[in-house]
């Protein structure tokens, strides 16, 4: 992977994903002018989603002539109010010097759509998967805020794989090692098993190359 230079860039991404951005950061790979993070979990309030999107990015154009998003599509933001209003709408008004990373979700940051399904069938042979990320873990109360047993209940049983949690940052085994009882406590609470699986950046990192090229040629 050809090496690149964010220097020039400021990132405005989904707290989600700061386990991951911080990461490469400490290795090197991330020089970003800065970093901004909104609340994690905003897709399922996709006004405040917007609202802190917008207002991050207008403080990242404070700190860099270009900005890299780093949020899903469709699946990050959708707007029952207004479903012509879309991510890709959103991010095309904020000017032709701000980019955003080509992914649907945190997850095929990670993983790719046929990466997931080799690996639900190698770990739940081919089951259907709750799938995650670390931040799912770290910043559970902020991406399930408002769910009860109830509507827990009614979403991950039905995932019959379990939950994977897509691991390109040894997270899981230290919050294993680290916090057991609240980890165990959270697979009750979803009424399936968690289990990590352990990944490269590579995707990452490739997706946030393309585009920090890109907001370069143009």
């Amino acid at each position: 992977m050809d090496q690149v230079s964010f220097s020039d860039i400021a990132i405005v991404a989904c707290g989600t994903l700061s386990l991951e951005l911080s990461h490469l950061q400490r290795e090197g790979f991330l020089d970003a002018r800065h970093i901004f993070y909104n609340t994690p979990g905003l897709h399922e309030v996709p006004k405040e989603l917007e609202r802190q999107l917008i207002y991050r990015i207008n403080k990242a154009k404070e700190k860099a002539d270009k900005v890299l998003v780093v949020y899903g599509g469709k699946f990050c933001y959708v707007n029952g109010d207004d479903p012509y209003r879309t991510m890709k709408k959103i991010i095309e008004e904020q000017g032709a010097n701000v980019l955003r990373i080509d992914a649907t979700h945190c997850m095929d940051m990670l993983a790719s759509e046929e990466e997931r399904e080799r690996i639900a069938q190698e770990v739940a042979g081919g089951e259907k998967v709750w799938w995650m990320t670390p931040g799912w873990v770290k910043f559970r109360h902020y991406v399930f805020k408002g769910w009860d047993q109830g509507l827990a209940n009614e979403n991950f049983p039905r995932h019959t794989g379990g939950a994977i949690v897509l691991d390109g940052i040894g997270y899981i085994d230290r919050y294993m090692a680290e916090r057991p009882e609240d980890f165990l406590e959270y697979s009750d609470w979803m009424g399936i098993p968690i289990q990590a699986y352990p990944i490269t950046l590579d995707r990452l990192k490739s997706m946030l190359v393309a585009q920090a090229n890109r907001l370069h040629n143009a």
